[in-house]
């Protein structure tokens, strides 16, 4: 808290309108880290949340805030219906989410809990919750977080879902882009859970890195289904919703969500993963939508030369401007990277699938590129650091380079060898 006499007003927690980064401001107007949006800050002032407000929107704001907080902020280490709350994990586009356990199940959880003043304000938007939140869980798949129960308690409305101890996509893409290699192989992991949701009728329309969780052994898993957010915005539909840098061209002029525009927001997600920027940017909503809208999508082989052709026609063919020209589905982008990748993993998954029962080894990536190093524990009590690497060839021939660093050289090492 600041002294009496400081003029400087206490950092706040703002939501950018474009890409959903969370950053601190002094309230004054402030560029977005991620995506180099303007970001004013009474506009959005500490609105955790997707809602894309117009002038006459702006004015509920402060009251936002306080009411979540003192509705929400005292819910950890206590006691909420059939769960005991831990801690908190963080603040959504929706909520707050805690790390809580079933007391009758013994179970973790994640517990979404959903602002008060969004369902107070937007009446319409709990029914469509419920509904939707059955959709997502009846999606039953591995690259899907599994929603468990939908609720009430005291006035607030939850998600109970399940809990992964590791971290976001996003949080991932903070280090750097991704090989291709790993980076279509973690695209392909979305797809199949895209899929599964495309074949029961669900869309998700607000897939991005926030919304990827990757579990320990780092498979993706996809979270919020039907969750997205109304956006208000001057001269948009007033049902428009999601996230703007992830929605295809098509929405901003009136079309319908389908599920060729989940497709689109695929496409952005890998262009993120391989370049380790968004595809398009603006400095004003306006302007990011008119780049999306009518800008050429960015060659991605031009920006990261080794990326292989291949891959960079995926990319290409998800973010095309035409939704027709578009994979159909989850479905048929699962069928496109199949056909870039075959039957082989990445090598990140293919070490995790054979090191993760051989308590002797600890391995670790080093750096955000496909080199990774590995700590052996010999039988005889040495130790040795070996390196696993790929390789600068073509995706076809996938060779992997293993080697070790020379130590002191003793001869009975060698006769033993």
């Amino acid at each position: 808290m600041n002294s009496p006499g400081d003029s400087k007003p206490d950092p706040l927690t703002v939501y950018c309108g474009g890409c959903n980064a969370a950053f601190a401001v002094a309230g004054r107007p402030e560029i977005c880290p991620r995506c180099g949006m303007h970001v004013a800050a009474p506009t959005v002032t500490s609105i955790p949340t997707l809602l894309f407000r117009s002038d006459e929107f702006l004015s509920g704001g402060e009251t936002r805030v306080s009411t979540d907080q003192d509705a929400l902020s005292e819910l950890a280490h206590s006691e909420f219906g059939n769960y005991d709350v831990k801690t908190l994990l963080g603040r959504g586009g929706m909520g707050w989410v805690y790390l809580a356990r079933h007391r009758q199940l013994g179970r973790p959880c994640a517990l979404k809990i959903l602002s008060p003043h969004l369902v107070t304000n937007e009446p319409e938007y709990l029914s469509r919750f419920h509904s939707e939140g059955q959709a997502a869980a009846s999606l039953v798949h591995p690259n899907i977080v599994t929603v468990h129960a939908i609720g009430e308690h005291e006035g607030l409305h939850f998600l109970e879902m399940e809990f992964l101890p590791g971290h976001s996509l996003q949080a991932l893409l903070r280090e750097g882009r991704l090989p291709p290699f790993r980076a279509a192989s973690v695209t392909l992991g979305i797809a199949h859970g895209l899929a599964a949701a495309h074949r029961q009728g669900v869309l998700h329309r607000d897939l991005k890195p926030d919304n990827v969780l990757l579990a320990q052994n780092g498979l993706p898993k996809l979270a919020d289904f039907g969750l997205c957010k109304r956006l208000h915005a001057p001269a948009l539909d007033a049902r428009l919703a999601g996230t703007p840098h992830f929605m295809a061209p098509e929405l901003f002029s009136g079309s319908a969500a389908s599920k060729q525009s989940d497709v689109y927001s695929l496409g952005v997600c890998m262009f993120s993963m391989l370049a380790g920027h968004l595809p398009f940017s603006g400095v004003s909503m306006n302007e990011l939508i008119r780049a999306i809208s009518h800008e050429r999508t960015p060659s991605i082989r031009r920006i990261v030369p080794d990326v292989p052709l291949e891959v960079a026609e995926v990319v290409g063919l998800m973010l095309d401007k035409t939704p027709a020209n578009r994979p159909r589905d989850g479905i048929e982008a699962v069928q496109l990277l199949q056909a870039v990748l075959g039957e082989t993993h990445d090598l990140e998954t293919i070490l995790r699938e054979a090191l993760t029962h051989e308590p002797h080894i600890q391995w670790n990536r080093v750096g955000s590129m496909d080199r990774f190093q590995a700590d052996v524990l010999l039988q005889d009590g040495r130790r040795q650091m070996v390196y696993i690497e790929v390789t600068p060839h073509d995706i076809s021939e996938r060779l992997v380079q293993i080697y070790s660093t020379c130590c002191q050289a003793v001869p009975e090492f060698y006769y033993e060898a």
